[in-house]
């Protein structure tokens, strides 16, 4: 899959200027995002890529802010070789350590993960695969049974597995993270673990202890209602993917609409992993 990579620079010093415009793409499919001196880049498959909706999008924001960006195409391979050349392990406290297959292991570690980088959403760099890795180590998952959605990699699928849930489902709409979730719960000798290539539609009708959704504000609130369904009374749900002051008063008003009860949260460069409880 080859992907578009918008490169913005924003003439501002106001953190809350690049969230807005980061909020706005994340809602038009853009998936993953890598802040930079200058700005930040944001990247979206391309066949998914309309540069005039990008522009009507974000013309709202030409008063308040002074920005500029370019398009640049990434073929599939030169992308994975550019992940691979950046992919640095990572910490999460002293319990959880996230690696490559090219790096070595560190036994000092309760938790070690191994992530193959490819294309997939979710190596642990971004503040939102952090929170919420940080929230599931605060959660009793012991044979707990587990919906991992918008699953990426697997991590969380694969964290939970290693916290001790015996039941784990994990879903994705995108092929290539359907494959690479098979692929790494194979390389952390996870196994038993029902994964799906689909969206809200095909979560099994089960009821599940535990929900982990790190996606976007708008899957999010188009898909809390089915969550609600799916999770037992008392069952906890994770919420991240989003931004503190633009979406999580949304996100809570959506899910107290389905009897989803705010709990507490946490933040990591203004981004948010929101704990809620069903009543």
């Amino acid at each position: 899959m080859n992907y578009y990579e918008l490169l913005f620079t924003i003439m501002s010093s106001e953190d809350h200027h690049r969230d807005l415009l980061i909020d706005e793409l994340a809602g038009l499919g853009f998936d993953t995002f890598e802040e930079t001196d200058f700005g930040f880049k944001a990247y979206i498959p391309s066949e998914d890529f309309d540069k005039g909706q990008v522009d009507g999008c974000l013309e709202l924001y030409s008063d308040m802010i002074s920005f500029s960006y370019e398009v640049n195409l990434i073929p599939q391979k030169n992308w994975n070789e550019v992940w691979e050349s950046n992919f640095n392990p990572i910490e999460v406290g002293d319990q959880i350590y996230v690696r490559a297959t090219f790096h070595d292991p560190k036994p000092k570690f309760p938790y070690e993960i191994v992530i193959d980088p490819k294309m997939a959403f979710g190596t642990g760099h971004h503040d939102t695969t952090c929170l919420m890795m940080s929230s599931m180590l605060e959660t009793d998952l012991h044979s707990k049974k587990v919906l991992d959605m918008g699953c990426g990699t697997g991590i969380l699928a694969i964290l939970a597995a290693k916290l001790g849930s015996t039941d784990l489902t994990a879903i994705d709409y995108d092929m290539l993270c359907y494959k690479s979730t098979f692929e790494n719960t194979a390389l952390n000798h996870i196994k038993g673990v029902h994964i799906i290539c689909g969206s809200k539609e095909d979560i099994p009708d089960e009821e599940f202890d535990v929900i982990l959704a790190n996606i976007n504000r708008n899957i999010l609130t188009d898909q809390i209602p089915r969550y609600s369904e799916v999770l037992k009374p008392g069952g906890e749900i994770f919420f991240s993917g989003f931004y503190e002051h633009t979406d999580l008063d949304i996100i809570k008003e959506e899910a107290q609409k389905h009897g989803l009860n705010y709990i507490s949260h946490k933040t990591s460069n203004h981004w948010v992993a929101a704990k809620f409880m069903k009543a």
